[in-house]
């Protein structure tokens, strides 16, 4: 049973509710819980490519439509003939204090829009924290989000939330590396501060839930578990929840926010920019005023430590239905023609299937690794974050299936076409503009597979960046380009020995790939 089931189900002649950011850690998530309700979704998003490679984008009961929100005509006609509007955009990863302005001017379009579509209402997710001077910018800026929503006639719901707890959520895959990682960690002063997590699911129950509730038109509402602690507690019950001892946490006065950030990097899949403001965030108590929420939108309230067990128990079985890093751009295709491209062309014949070699390319990165030089691309990672890249930490959302937009380590999917070929594009700290690309071209009874990694350097020091690299890919693309089509033979003779002799084929068989996947 959904989770939503309880909440009543959306009136027959509803107006369609508008969704943004739906492409986002929450916002992907709401959108089914809002179907599962019997709501009609419109959907406002910048590519759709992206939101298509959604499981629920195909329901007859989502439309959508390409916008830019500082487009205020764009963001008027998107909302025409609907309801209510979520919300659920923040540009907190903009470079240095640029992101306060550009969040404030955005919200400001947004609700004089509201008011010229003839909104019923918006609903706004911002952050918990106590009113006042101290709050820290990131803070400061959901703040001054709110205040813009509510600055026009429509009336806005306000809900405030702290920590979210979920599988792929930036706070709960923040705490799970640092509690993973180290057993004694030196920390700043804040791992003292108390907060009031939330599980995911609840947030969304609350989410979901204001469309039926009337007494939530204009109310602020702070969202929070049933539990307050602080950082250190919320650390030791990661450990708890992870199986292991608990860790030495010695907290010290001279970490500063920025510091934090980057040791923060180091050490999680969390890129510096985005922990930065997370780091000064846990600066302040966040701690829920009253339980208004809960009595407007009654609901179970998941406990901190069944909120880490679900979580973790979702991402063992590849259940995660988004990710912190979903948010990112694609970014768009450079400008190849009328510049110095380099590149690299690598190709293969096999008799395996374009689906046993699109299969095994969509398994690349992430906890199965680069097929073979493991060592190789972890020492890559290791070196981007150093200069402030994301590393291979980040890992992906899904370990079996890629989607436009996933990331992949520190690379994104730029483009997909089942069973015929998928291109990442870069997003490690380069000289340059990086892609590497896959191709599946039918050639009878064989397939022939073209990898072609495709460098556009800046400059002359992204020229000698690529040449001083020329040697590890003489080493790495072979063997990657060879690992793929050796998984994908390995996987059809699996297919083949499973039909013909199940039950003596079938592990001679898996022992034999593995032992090629371990050379």
């Amino acid at each position: 049973m959904h989770p939503a089931a309880k909440l009543p189900p959306a009136p027959a002649q509803a107006k369609p509710v508008l969704v943004t950011g739906a492409t986002g850690y929450i916002g992907g998530r709401l959108v089914p819980w809002l179907l599962s309700l019997g709501w009609r979704v419109r959907v406002a998003v910048r590519s759709r490519e992206k939101v298509l490679a959604r499981p629920w984008a195909n329901d007859p009961r989502v439309e959508v439509v390409l916008v830019d929100l500082a487009d205020q005509a764009a963001v008027t006609a998107a909302m025409r003939d609907c309801g209510a509007a979520y919300y659920l955009v923040h540009s907190m990863m903009t470079a240095g204090a640029a992101f306060h302005d550009c969040d404030r001017r955005l919200a400001e379009i947004f609700a004089a829009a509201a008011a010229q579509a003839g909104l019923e209402r918006i609903i706004y997710l911002g952050g918990l924290g106590e009113d006042g001077a101290a709050l820290s910018a990131h803070l400061a800026s959901r703040r001054a989000v709110e205040q813009a929503l509510a600055s026009g006639p429509v009336p806005l719901t306000a809900l405030r939330a702290g920590v979210i707890l979920g599988s792929g959520s930036a706070s709960f895959e923040m705490v799970r590396y640092l509690v993973e990682r180290l057993p004694c960690m030196v920390t700043p002063r804040w791992v003292r501060t108390e907060c009031q997590p939330i599980a995911v699911r609840n947030v969304l129950y609350y989410l979901a839930g204001c469309l039926s509730t009337p007494q939530s038109i204009g109310a602020t509402l702070d969202l929070g578990g049933p539990e307050v602690l602080t950082y250190q507690q919320l650390m030791q019950l990661m450990a708890r929840a992870l199986g292991l001892p608990p860790r030495w946490i010695i907290p010290v006065p001279i970490l500063s926010p920025r510091l934090s950030s980057w040791w923060i990097h180091l050490v999680t899949p969390i890129d510096h920019r985005l922990a930065r403001p997370l780091a000064e965030g846990l600066r302040n108590r966040v701690v829920c005023a009253d339980d208004r929420a809960v009595q407007m939108i009654p609901q179970r309230l998941l406990g901190v430590q069944e909120a880490m067990e679900l979580a973790l128990e979702r991402m063992r079985g590849d259940l995660i239905e988004t990710r912190w890093s979903d948010a990112g751009a694609i970014p768009g295709d450079p400008q190849w023609a009328g510049g110095t491209v380099l590149s690299d062309t690598r190709m293969r014949l096999t008799r395996a299937s374009s689906a046993a070699i699109f299969a095994a390319l969509s398994r690349i990165g992430g906890d199965h690794g680069w097929f073979a030089t493991d060592y190789l691309w972890r020492l890559r990672g290791f070196l981007d974050r150093l200069v402030g890249g994301p590393g291979l930490r980040r890992g992906r959302r899904d370990q079996r299936r890629l989607s436009l937009g996933d990331a992949v380590d520190f690379w994104r999917v730029s483009s997909i076409e089942a069973n015929h070929s998928l291109e990442l594009a870069a997003e490690m700290r380069l000289p340059g503009e990086a892609r590497l690309h896959w191709r599946i071209v039918d050639r009878g009874e064989r397939r022939l597979l073209i990898q072609q990694a495709r460098f556009r350097p800046h400059g002359l020091w992204g020229i000698l960046y690529w040449y001083s690299v020329l040697p590890l890919h003489g080493l790495v693309f072979p063997r990657l380009l060879k690992g793929i089509v050796s998984t994908a033979e390995g996987t059809q003779k699996i297919r083949r020995a499973g039909t013909a002799q199940p039950q003596q084929a079938m592990p001679q068989v898996l022992g034999q790939v593995a032992n090629k996947q371990t050379h």
